[in-house]
């Protein structure tokens, strides 16, 4: 049995039918040519019956991409098929997904009918798909519920029927890793043609347990996985492509790789939360921005002297340049003196004691220490210097080119800029720039609703890079472009 584990990913299919994450066309195709740039093996890239719009987007990513397999998701149905066939005309390697519920659940209240009726249907359409394709995928939809003798008997016909991958979800998220484990063993040893095709897993997060319940099923002889950017994907989304990749890279234990490029996971991860319009959480696993960050001394102190005490992987592992030794009141001597070094402060070990005591009662008030108070702490107020937004006037619509004028107080002088941009957003950025004159990169970009209602509330998260650092910075008002300009402003203050 082969070591290599086939990537699928239905960021495109499965992670835009959360609420909220829709794209259009043009976004999809930058996400599948950045898929591409990642390595996966193949990409399914909608659901071509469903809509005239997911059916051009199967054609334009088909166009778009040349190496992964084009997948196009159908049901059982002869016209989705003849859909899907259409819109992979243009796919240099092309795939049909095609399948039906294998659960009594499904085939009693989905259905309405009968396990042979369902079996039935399933083998025809696999059947119908290899009149148009070589590469036929089978889904037994809420596999991760169906009974283990049928849903064997369903796999061993669909696989006499030309399908050469059989995918078997946990539609709900239901199981156990124990019990997805056994399933997928089950397989191995009641099918007797399963060695003609290659078992598949998609898995969903309801309960959590989506990563586990994939890594038991490689364990028992998957060797392809269906994955999401980010996890996104319907209700509490699907497994996470980056879980899955640094899970096979870290523990090389379990004897399985991928062919992806992992140092192109976080920028993936950064434009899927970008066009989809749907921000990572701080905490989730490996592209989370709290991923490599350490806030607590034991934890900075080990880890200055050595990254293994805490990390099992770098952050250049996925694209990124360096962990974070953020400052809190957890925070300890080493990491105080390891920020005030990067500053180019040298204190004495009398002078940091000094220091750091005046640190705890500051960190005490505030939830996390920046650069100006360490300058500050170290009597250093001149440079701490400080922006402060006294005025923001835009001018925008559809018969004018936007345009902006801020005005800023920086360490107590009023300096004030125009400039146009794309729109009000990009001008006020803009103008902001020619005050503040510092060489940065816009990251991210993301604006989040607090309350509800026309006169809504928003907060705006921005990310900026400076010197391969990355600064953050939020800011919240009911007008969006004073928002985003203060959220700015909150990320330069931080480099300046």
């Amino acid at each position: 049995m082969s070591d290599q584990i086939m990537i699928f990913d239905t960021t495109l299919r499965d992670g835009e039918q959360a609420p909220g994450c829709q794209l259009n066309t043009v976004e999809k195709i930058e996400i599948a040519r950045q898929l591409e740039i990642l390595g996966v093996d193949v990409i399914e890239a909608g659901f071509p019956i469903s809509s005239p719009g997911d059916f051009q987007s199967v054609v334009e990513v088909s166009k778009a991409v040349s190496v992964p397999v084009i997948c196009a998701l159908t049901r059982a149905v002869p016209g989705d098929i003849d859909a899907a066939v259409e819109a992979l005309k243009f796919a240099k390697r092309k795939r049909i997904h095609t399948g039906i519920g294998a659960s009594d659940i499904h085939i009693q209240h989905k259905f309405n009918s009968t396990r042979e009726d369902v079996l039935a249907r399933g083998v025809a359409a696999v059947k119908y798909a290899r009149k148009f394709v070589e590469e036929v995928e089978f889904y037994a939809e809420d596999a991760g519920r169906a009974d283990n003798a049928y849903l064997a008997q369903m796999i061993e016909a669909v696989i006499a029927a030309g399908a050469s991958y059989v995918n078997i979800p946990d539609t709900t998220g239901y199981c156990t890793p124990d019990e997805f484990g056994a399933k997928i063993r089950y397989l191995k040893e009641h099918v007797n043609n399963i060695d003609q095709a290659i078992i598949s897993v998609h898995c969903h997060n309801d309960l959590g347990m989506a990563t586990a319940n994939t890594i038991a099923a490689i364990q028992n002889g998957a060797r392809q996985v269906q994955v999401t950017i980010n996890g996104i994907g319907e209700r509490a989304g699907n497994t996470s492509l980056e879980e899955i990749a640094m899970i096979l890279k870290t523990r090389q234990d379990l004897a399985a790789h991928t062919n992806l490029d992992t140092t192109k996971i976080y920028p993936t991860s950064r434009l899927v939360s970008r066009l989809m319009r749907m921000p990572v959480q701080a905490n989730k696993a490996i592209v989370g921005r709290n991923a490599f960050a350490h806030s607590s001394g034991i934890h900075q102190n080990g880890l200055l002297k050595n990254r293994l005490t805490y990390e099992i992987m770098q952050p250049s592992d996925i694209g990124i340049k360096d962990n974070s030794l953020d400052l809190s009141a957890r925070s300890g001597r080493s990491a105080l003196k390891h920020h005030l070094d990067r500053l180019g402060y040298s204190p004495e070990p009398t002078e940091l004691d000094a220091v750091y005591q005046e640190f705890l009662v500051l960190a005490d008030r505030k939830k996390q220490i920046a650069d100006d108070d360490l300058r500050q702490l170290m009597g250093d107020h001149a440079a701490a210097g400080g922006i402060e937004i006294v005025a923001v006037d835009v001018h925008s619509g559809t018969s004018i080119a936007p345009k902006a004028t801020v005005k800023l107080a920086v360490g107590g002088t009023e300096h004030q800029a125009t400039a146009a941009g794309n729109g009000p957003v990009d001008a006020a950025f803009r103008a902001v720039n020619e005050i503040i004159k510092q060489p940065v990169v816009l990251e991210e970009y993301l604006v989040q609703a607090i309350t509800h209602g026309t006169d809504d509330t928003g907060k705006v998260h921005v990310q900026l890079a400076h010197n391969g650092h990355l600064y953050y910075g939020f800011g919240a008002d009911t007008d969006i472009i004073v928002a985003s300009v203060k959220a700015y402003i909150d990320a330069l203050s931080k480099l300046t």
